[in-house]
């Protein structure tokens, strides 16, 4: 993961159904990476250390973390569908081929580009608590002071499929009739499990192993299906055949929802039909700020949106103002990552002071993304001594971010999760699926304005980002992780805005990630061997960490034609696309890939 370039740009370093292979693991080609013993080959031009050339293509572009779930979307593209359709599609595959971090029992953001009306929406198809969910009652379940990590009791209404259902009705031009085909299908006929895949299975096999219906569903022989497998979920299968039939309402109103009531119920939990026929998504204005030339939108709160914008605000604000140039320095400096790590954690704390539910609490977002109030913030920065901020916060996260485009210009950055690994650990029997555990971000603390309440959204870590400049869509990107993501949003931005990085080389350069909780910074291994030793002479706890942590990190660019952005709206047309080029990348750390036509 190191090497220099040429250009000024980066020089850095019924249950679960298997089928197995039984001589999978033996054979040449297996998962054999701590043998294999070669040095990594180079690239032939730019940034050696690159992992892959970006995807370029005019027609229509999807980015995921997993092939098959690019696949889809692309497929749908083909088929006629824009970007809003092939971002279901690509989604539902998700829930199918990434269990541990995503699915139908969980929540969407989205923000997105509307070619026609030449306006940026942003949808929050996140779920509440339920009705009866009150820190009194967690108090009488035996969780006093701290919400409980999994079980039922850390879920909240799942919100994805109603988010899909206004998104298509409001963008797309398809019904779940043919968006959920690919992941339907594929359901039934089973796909291959990947060694990330596996990886993430493993963490999650021990929450499963408490829910009987999680071990019928997702386990064999009580444990996770091995690489390679193929594994078929044929309730989840069920549960989109029942919604291309039946509509969203099948899951909110009809024998989905019984059977979620019937699932809480039994396990004492406090979830209604009431509770799922109210839910609601709701349609939100993007929070943004400007970055060296470049409009950064990201989603208000309860999301940490406001945190990565408070980031920036920051380093664009006070770099000057220290005598910082990030540029200048160069991400082999440790100059350089000590101002970002500082500007993270002056962002985090204000996150974990006021990030909550805005129709239960108020949250000063104006003040906080404001440049005003980020020159306020110049002071407490040392470049010469890191500080240590108040231990709170560090959220967890199992997550997926996808990005797509089309020929007519639409543009949709779209993440979804039911949070932790498998979530709540809680299966709905018969239809496949876990429910979130989103829950557990609230807070039993009575003084805090992201207490448990009926009806209330829990702090949210999902974050879709898009970039913008002169008032025309630039970039859909995201990167998932927990509390990675405002911190992982922030240091991409910056590899390709002051380093000119491709989106491709940002995603593939080193990352950190720190936890504020224990103040301790999570370099990757070669970042940590070109600077760990001197960020831990400025006062910071280093620790080296492999890419898992990192965030897994999606991203398409669109770059127009020379003609221009108001030549490329207008000559995009049945039998043309948009005068211009998609630039895609996906993150190596995952199974990601980009794919387009």
């Amino acid at each position: 993961m190191i090497r220099p370039v040429r250009s000024r740009a980066i020089a850095w370093v019924a249950g679960a159904c298997v089928v197995p292979f039984a001589a999978a693991q033996t054979t040449a080609g297996s998962d054999t990476a701590k043998e294999f013993a070669a040095v990594r080959g180079d690239r032939t031009s730019g940034w050696l250390a690159q992992t892959r050339s970006q995807v370029l293509a005019r027609n229509g572009m999807v980015a995921t973390s997993q092939p098959l779930a690019s696949q889809a979307g692309l497929q749908i593209l083909k088929q006629g569908g824009n970007a809003f359709d092939a971002a279901v599609a690509s989604a539902a595959v998700l829930n199918l081929v990434e269990p541990a971090s995503a699915g139908i029992g969980g929540d969407v953001f989205v923000i997105a580009w509307v070619a026609k009306e030449k306006t940026l929406i942003a949808l929050n198809a996140s779920g509440r608590a339920p009705a009866g969910a009150t820190p009194d009652h967690l108090a009488a379940r035996g969780f006093a002071k701290h919400m409980p990590a999994h079980g039922i009791d850390s879920a909240t209404v799942p919100g994805a499929v109603d988010g899909w259902d206004l998104l298509l009705k409001r963008a797309g031009t398809m019904t779940f009739k043919e968006t959920l085909e690919p992941a339907a299908v594929l359901a039934e006929q089973g796909f291959g499990v990947t060694e990330r895949i596996r990886n993430d299975w493993i963490y999650g096999a021990t929450v499963l192993a408490n829910d009987p219906d999680s071990v019928k569903t997702y386990l064999i022989n009580g444990k996770p299906p091995n690489t390679y497998d193929v594994f078929r979920n044929p309730d989840l299968a069920r549960t989109f055949r029942l919604l291309q039939a039946q509509g969203r309402d099948v899951f909110y109103k009809g024998e989905i929802a019984q059977a979620i009531i019937a699932k809480s119920r039994a396990l004492g939990g406090t979830m209604t039909l009431d509770d799922l026929s109210s839910t609601q998504a709701t349609w939100e204005t993007p929070l943004s700020t400007n970055y060296h030339g470049y409009d950064v939108y990201e989603m208000p709160p309860s999301t940490q949106g406001f945190a990565a914008l408070e980031m920036m605000n920051i380093l664009e604000v006070c770099a000057p103002k220290l005598g910082v140039n990030l540029a200048a320095l160069g991400p082999r400096s440790p100059a350089y990552w000590h101002f970002l790590v500082e500007a993270k954690k002056l962002a985090y704390t204000d996150l974990y002071a006021f990030n909550a539910d805005p129709a239960f609490a108020s949250v000063p977002v104006s003040r906080l993304i404001s440049k005003s109030y980020a020159a306020e913030l110049c002071s407490r920065i040392d470049p010469k001594k890191a500080v240590t901020p108040e231990p709170k916060g560090d959220p967890v996260g199992g997550t997926v971010y996808l990005a797509a485009a089309d020929r007519w210009g639409n543009m949709v950055s779209f993440i979804y999760s039911i949070y932790d690994s498998f979530g709540s650990g809680v299966t709905v029997p018969g239809y496949g699926f876990v429910l979130n555990d989103r829950g557990a971000l609230f807070s039993l603390d009575r003084n805090s304005p992201n207490l448990l309440a009926p009806r209330k959204r829990p702090f949210h870590t999902l974050l879709p980002g898009f970039l913008m400049k002169d008032g025309r869509p630039v970039m859909a990107f995201g990167l998932m992780g927990g509390s990675q993501q405002a911190q992982g949003h922030a240091q991409v931005l910056v590899d390709m805005i002051d380093l000119g990085a491709n989106p491709q080389a940002a995603s593939d350069a080193a990352r950190f990630t720190h936890a504020q909780a224990s103040n301790t910074l999570f370099l990757e291994s070669n970042l940590y061997k070109l600077v760990g030793a001197r960020l831990q002479a400025l006062g910071h706890k280093v620790e080296s960490a492999n890419g898992e942590d990192m965030g897994g990190f999606q991203a398409i660019w669109f770059l127009p034609s020379a003609a221009g952005p108001a030549a490329a709206a207008a000559t995009a047309t049945a039998e043309q696309p948009i005068a211009g080029v998609y630039r895609a990348a996906s993150d190596h750390r995952k199974d990601g890939e980009a794919a387009g036509w």
